[in-house]
């Protein structure tokens, strides 16, 4: 399992900071001495959108202030996250090497702070060129050649990260056989443990052109009981339903820009229990109505 995006040393967060005007506008928490890290807890993201230009803007949106002030609610939460996922679209349009400069150097002091980053690929993502940048992530042992799958194995539950990565900036995806058949395989060995899915992609073509193999998806993760649900991003909406079969369908909001007047954007905190989630919406904007919103997700049986 590659370790994606590690923690830093201080030593190695201080030369960059140094290094880089981006890093230095960020809160004076990033260097507080590490606190308890709660092994139930994990911050989960979505389409940061982050441009190499860190005063661009869209949608009357800067998108490298809403990285920092997403960084800087994570780290004032009393007991560390144990890590930190990203479900694509991390880079603005197309992936370019500077933007993921920016995305790196904007999650330092979460990483400082002994947060591992693990990172799901988006249409707006570009996989060779994330790769250059983020040298650890292409010299890692994926369990799928040229594709940023990852499982992650924890006390509550398993993570299975799918890169969903078709084509860059254009907006369906696809997984594809090879992950398709990794993931049946993985969850077929891991069954005693719920299983946690998360891709970029919505399911289905609907609305915001989502995953493409939806279906074939869904006839992997459905029979198979422990996998208890599919977390997205893309649709840039915050929203939690289940379908027949129970699999609960939890889309991420963006911490970039919302498509929609009202919506919000943000990040949400996830606790794992025994026998469920809970997540609780973490809004850019304190003083929206949505803010500090807690959903209690109930697995389904096995």
């Amino acid at each position: 399992m590659p370790i994606q995006l590690p923690p830093l040393s201080r030593r190695q967060f201080l030369d960059r900071v140094l290094l880089s005007t981006a890093v230095a506008v960020l809160s004076p928490c990033a260097f507080a001495d590490p606190k308890r890290v709660d092994p139930n807890s994990w911050a989960l993201l979505s389409d940061t959108h982050v441009a190499a230009d860190t005063a661009a803007t869209s949608r009357s949106v800067n998108m490298a202030d809403n990285l920092k002030t997403a960084a800087r609610d994570v780290l004032s939460l009393l007991d560390s996250p144990s890590g930190v996922l990203v479900a694509g679209d991390c880079a603005y349009t197309s992936g370019q090497p500077g933007d993921y400069g920016v995305f790196r150097d904007l999650l330092g002091p979460l990483r400082e702070q002994g947060m591992p980053i693990h990172i799901a690929l988006g249409n707006h993502d570009h996989r060779e060129r994330f790769w250059e940048v983020l040298t650890q992530e292409h010299s890692a042992t994926h369990p799928v050649p040229d594709r940023q799958t990852a499982m992650l194995r924890t006390k509550m539950a398993n993570w299975y990260i799918l890169d969903s990565l078709e084509e860059t900036n254009s907006t369906p995806g696809l997984l594809g056989k090879a992950q398709l058949d990794w993931l049946a395989k993985a969850l077929d060995a891991n069954r005693s443990k719920p299983a946690l899915v998360v891709v970029h992609h919505n399911p289905g073509l609907t609305g915001n052109l989502g995953l493409k193999d939806t279906v074939a998806l869904f006839d992997v993760i459905r029979p198979r009981k422990q996998v208890k649900a599919y977390i997205y991003g893309h649709t840039h909406t915050w929203k939690v339903e289940h379908d027949d079969s129970g699999l609960h369908l939890v889309n991420l909001p963006p911490v970039a820009y919302s498509f929609k007047d009202g919506d919000p954007s943000g990040w949400v905190h996830a606790m794992l229990e025994p026998d469920g989630m809970n997540l609780a919406l973490r809004c850019i904007d304190p003083k929206h109505k949505l803010h500090g919103q807690s959903v209690a997700l109930k697995w389904r049986a096995d």
